[in-house]
């Protein structure tokens, strides 16, 4: 019995609480529209205003953080497109 109880506790996923309903299947295109400046400690990240080109959020225009080499007219893949990121200060 201990080794049923054992196979199953590892067969659940580890997922953070009500991430499992933000993250979705499959990635969605949004075109980089506008270089709003750069945040982190050495300014490694970028933040864009991106527009989304489908799913749901079709036409949004998004705040995003950016990590690398990023210029406007660059297509990002976005897993999530309910989270939008905070101003830079």
């Amino acid at each position: 019995m201990a080794k049923n109880q054992k196979t199953q506790q590892e067969t659940k996923p580890q997922t953070a609480k009500g991430s499992d309903k933000i993250l979705s299947l499959v990635a969605v295109p949004a075109i980089v529209k506008e270089f709003v400046g750069r945040t982190g400690f050495r300014g490694e990240i970028t933040q864009v205003k991106c527009l989304v080109q489908e799913g749901k959020d079709k036409g949004r225009l998004m705040r995003r953080n950016v990590r690398g080499a990023v210029r406007v007219g660059d297509v990002l893949m976005l897993r999530e497109t309910e989270i939008e990121a905070r101003r830079i200060k």
